[in-house]
Order: C-alpha cells, then structure tokens, then sequence
C-alpha cells in the first residue's frame, strides 16, 4: 500500500489557477467517488481552501493511481495533463506523509502559524470519512498529521501569537489607513475567516455590519462579534458606501462587478478572500483591492520572523514521519502471529522438560506427549489468529495490534522498544 498527494497550492499557483480547482460539497463527493474508481485507489481525501486543493489517495500501484488523478483534475480545470502534472507538487509514500504532517502543522501555509488550516483539514477527512471513501489507512495518517501538528505547537513558538490570512489582511488596511476609526467596514460571508475579519474590526473601533444571503447566519455571526447585520439585497448599495469590505464567500461566481459599482469621493479597501474570487472588476482609482496572492510582504515577513521554529518544525515533522512508519511495520499481525506460536512452542518444551523431570510422563511416552500438546496449542491458537488476520483490515485492528505488543512484550519479541505497551502509553 502506498499514500499519494497531488497538490496545487499557494507555492506552485496563482489565484487565477486556484479558481479552476473550486469544488461545492456535492462536487467534493462527486471527485471522491470518481478516485475509487481506480482499481488503485482504496481510499481518497480532497482538501480544498483558499490556497490549495490537494488530493490524497492510498493506493496499490502509485503510476496508475496518478494518471487516474490527473485525468479527474484535467476534466475539472480543462487544463493539459502535461500542465497539471508540470505545476503540481505530487509526492508519494514517506514523502506524501511529511507533506501532509506538514500541512496540519502550518508549516506548509502561506501564513506560516496559521490556524485555520488544522480545523480545515479535519473537516475534509471527517467528509470523506463520514461519506465512506476514506478509511483505515488514511485515518491513520490523518491521525498522526494531527498529534505531530500538536507537537509543533507544544515545542515550538509557531502558533504563539496566532495569525491567518484574515488577519494578515486586517495588517494591510493598517497600513492604508492611518486612523481605523470612524470608518465603516462590511464583512461578506459568515465563516471562520469571516469571524476573524468581524473580531479584529470591531476591536479597532471600526463601525462593522455582517451580511450573507441566509440572514439568520449572519444575525447569529453578528451577536457572536457584537457587530450589525446588513441586508444581502442591498449589497449594491453597500459597496458605495462603505469604506472597508471583506469577503470570503463560497459563491461560484462574482457577488460584486463593475456594474455595480459608482464613483464616489472617499477612498475604498477591497479585501477579496475568496476561492473563486467574489469580486470582478476593472481597475478604479478610488479602490484598492487585495486578493489573496497580495498579501505576500506581510507573509514574507511573518516566515522571516518565524524561520527558527520554521526549521524546528521541520525536524519534528521529519522525526515523526520516521516513528509513523516504524509504527506501521510494528502494526503488522504477521510477526505477532509467528510471535504467539514460538512462545507457545516455547511454553511446550518448557513443560515438557518439567513433566519429564518429576517424573510425570514416562520417556518413552515423551515424544507423543510433545505431539499432542502441541496439536492443542495449534487447534487452540487456530480461530484466533485466523480473526487477527481478518480483523487486520478494519479500522479497529490498531486497538487490537497495541493490546497484542502489550500482551507478548518481551526481551526477545521484534518490537521496537518505543512502541512496547502501546495500550498504556496512548
């Protein structure tokens, strides 16, 4: 079995490429189900925000698991397999772990620290979880992508002053604007970036309104915040208005375009933090618009800061990509099984020998003695090394596979000695 990541992401793509790779939930399904149509392909996972769209495959045979991948991103974008597989950043096995551990620690984001990305990743396994295309493998690998992200924030000082795309784009209308209050700023959209949006603005004095098209969602965002709702059916009238407006909306077309905007006499900051971008429209004096690509000073500046704990991070991702697959070989029934017959065997010739020794089996009765208390070890140990093997399979054979190392640690079992009494340790 092999794991397999293709990703197009902030570090290889524009926004204008992103865009080609947007996916609704029902599109998100839909992929899925077309990945396990591969007959190399047993499991799948698509993670799609706003700066990257990656797919995760486990798989038998890694070469037609990536045509297969290709293929579905080619109908997708309408773009040339050479292309998608020149930009694309595709990585296998231990290499597509330590990406992947790299992603949930926000080592691999735009904004380094960021943390909205480990909240976005759960939410893409538990889809794909919870739809039936991801299983025990992936679950596994997903699982620890977390505890090392963990691991980064307990031992490094990465996340200690948390930072995301939103409230980077709130550091550049601080930069524009010399004095945030009195302005008024309308934020579009009711989701996590939303929120930070929504937060920062209102802690800076900025007058701040809430609008989406389910009302109810934004009334609920705004008495979270402390913020005003503003009616969607007037956002015409808003973009004139208003001197601040962020949006982040999962719209699969422009919310805001030129016909819509008039001339007016005070300057305006446009923050567009949609994948597809919500905002089309031709260059006007009076508006600044920032996408998602135009924040990359601030970003640039928050690596540098942080390079130190970059690295430190790196080192950790890279140890633990090493015990993930230390862990998956000692995860293998196979050498427990062979484990549990030696001390069987073991326990026979012990016994034997004392049996022997005090007298209780006559010698020339030894040899059939041995024959028959080995057949009942075998007869016994039959039925419940046959269920450890079918049970390897399922998700529940990692519990099983700890409660097993536990039960055999011992001076000569083939465990490694960090995964002994695995039950206790977890």
């Amino acid at each position: 079995m092999h794991y397999l990541t293709v990703s197009l992401s902030h570090k290889n793509s524009d926004v204008a490429l992103r865009e080609k790779f947007t996916y609704t939930d029902e599109q998100k399904e839909a992929c899925l189900q077309n990945l396990l149509q591969s007959e190399a392909i047993s499991e799948a996972m698509i993670l799609a925000t706003c700066n990257r769209v990656e797919l995760y495959g486990c798989c038998s045979d890694i070469e037609n698991a990536l045509e297969h991948m290709l293929h579905l991103l080619t109908s997708k974008s309408g773009l040339s397999k050479e292309f998608i597989k020149e930009t694309a950043e595709i990585v296998d096995d231990s290499s597509a772990i330590h990406h992947l551990f790299a992603v949930a620690s926000s080592i691999d984001s735009m904004v380094v620290g960021e943390t909205q990305i480990a909240g976005q990743l759960k939410d893409a396994f538990k889809f794909a979880e919870g739809k039936g295309y991801s299983g025990q493998k992936m679950s596994r690998a997903v699982e620890h992508a977390f505890k090392t992200a963990a691991k980064v924030r307990n031992f490094t000082e990465i996340s200690s002053k948390p930072v995301s795309v939103a409230s980077v784009a709130i550091a550049q209308v601080k930069e524009k604007v010399a004095n945030l209050s009195g302005k008024k700023a309308l934020v579009i959209g009711v989701g996590e970036m939303s929120e930070i949006c929504a937060k920062h603005l209102l802690s800076d004095g900025v007058e701040t309104y809430i609008t989406n098209r389910t009302k109810e969602k934004a009334q609920y965002l705004a008495d979270a915040c402390g913020a005003n709702v503003y009616e969607f059916g007037e956002l015409h009238k808003a973009i004139n208005e208003f001197d601040i407006i962020f949006t982040a909306t999962s719209a699969q077309y422009p919310i805001i375009t030129d016909d819509m905007i008039e001339d007016v006499e005070f300057e305006r900051f446009w923050f567009d933090l949609a994948i597809p971008r919500d905002i089309e429209m031709s260059h006007k004096a009076s508006i600044y618009l920032f996408s998602i690509d135009d924040i990359k000073d601030v970003v640039d500046a928050n690596k540098a800061q942080r390079e130190q704990d970059v690295r430190k991070a790196h080192g950790i991702v890279g140890r633990n990509v090493v015990a993930f697959y230390e862990w998956l070989d000692a995860l293998n029934v196979e050498p427990m099984i062979k484990e549990i017959y030696i001390k069987a065997n073991k326990a026979v010739e012990t016994e034997m020998a004392r049996a022997l020794k005090k007298g209780f089996i006559p010698k020339e009765c030894a040899s059939q003695a041995e024959k028959m208390a080995n057949q009942a070890i075998k007869r016994f140990l039959h039925d419940m090394t046959k269920n450890m093997r079918e049970v390897s399979t399922e998700a529940k054979s990692d519990s099983m596979t700890g409660a097993m190392q536990y039960m055999l640690n011992s001076q000569n079992d083939n465990i490694p000695d960090k995964y002994k009494h695995y039950m206790k340790k977890d």
